[in-house]
């Protein structure tokens, strides 16, 4: 073995019983190496046993990237859909020989080159980029993607008998929020309703308890409420709370993303579940150039609490 202690190919072709270029082929999965299942299977189990890592700059040399890959995510970090969409990610990469590196909040484009020059990545990707991109979603789209899931907080609501809504908005700025209101507003027409009114709940406390107040003051005839998101869905229930008002009584109100702090509340938030593994796991193979026709995505559904 080596002296520095580290497991070299030598040391796993030696365990083996073939030669360093037969356990290189083996593990860079070469496709155009005939080399049989049985050999295949005895360098794998070696490397595993002695512990072989790959030397990741010699590696990077020789394939002209490294085998990580950069993620960079800005939003939408407290909900269901970010942890079982990175959860996809990082399992499906690691089931091919990568590494996730994963960026949180914005970064001045200098420091992002930085990085990049530093890993020389595999692929970076933004968080949820497939997922959020269609401007004209597909049958497939409104089954399990983005615009589906906006559409059962309306279904949901509809199912109960509300036929005038509105939609609790955040007060920071998101390019999600117009694409979320028109395909709420499109399953409305759908349905036979008229367009969700709009309104922003704004931090802190204080001010989201005004700005519903004043709302509720405007359009007496809402009865129900989808959020943008849990984190304003709470805000609602917070502010109702402070107006003396109660949920689903006053106002039923729905999130969306299904965040943990929703199960804690009184009443308990109704909210739209996404496991987004799916997602993570095809953002996985088309980086890394392969088929991902095998992997199904699971539409979301809602989780029918206490608050609609």
């Amino acid at each position: 073995m080596a002296g520095s202690g580290r497991v070299t190919l030598n040391d796993v072709a030696a365990a083996s019983g073939v030669s360093r270029a037969t356990v290189s082929f083996v593990l860079n999965d070469d496709p155009n190496q005939t080399i049989s299942p049985a050999t295949r299977e005895r360098v794998r189990l070696a490397a595993r046993e002695l512990g072989y890592v790959p030397h990741g700059i010699a590696r990077a040399l020789r394939e002209g990237s490294s085998r990580i890959v950069v993620l960079n995510v800005d939003w939408g970090l407290e909900g269901n859909y970010s942890r079982s969409y990175v959860r996809g990610l990082d399992e499906e990469l690691a089931a091919h020989g990568h590494v996730l590196f994963v960026r949180h909040g914005h970064s001045a484009p200098q420091a992002t080159q930085q990085v990049l020059d530093s890993i020389t990545p595999r692929a970076v990707l933004w968080f949820a980029e497939p997922y959020l991109a269609g401007h004209e979603p597909s049958a497939e789209d409104w089954k399990s993607g983005f615009a589906g899931h906006a559409a059962l907080q309306i279904r949901y609501l509809a199912d109960r008998g509300h036929t005038s809504m509105a939609m609790a908005l955040p007060d920071d700025e998101s390019p999600l929020t117009g694409l979320r209101l028109r395909f709420a507003n499109e399953t409305a027409s759908t349905l036979g309703l008229p367009p969700l009114t709009p309104f922003v709940v704004p931090r802190p406390r204080i001010a989201g308890t005004k700005a519903v107040e004043a709302f509720r003051a405007a359009h007496g005839d809402v009865t129900a409420v989808a959020a943008f998101d849990d984190d304003v869905a709470l805000r609602t229930l917070t502010a109702l709370h402070d107006l003396g008002l109660t949920a689903p009584d006053d106002w039923a109100v729905i999130g969306y993303d299904d965040t943990e702090y929703g199960a804690l509340v009184t009443p308990a938030l109704t909210t739209v579940h996404i496991d987004a593994e799916a997602h993570g796991r095809r953002a996985a193979r088309a980086a890394l150039g392969l088929d991902a026709g095998d992997i199904t995505q699971v539409p979301g559904r809602v989780l029918a609490r206490d608050s609609a």
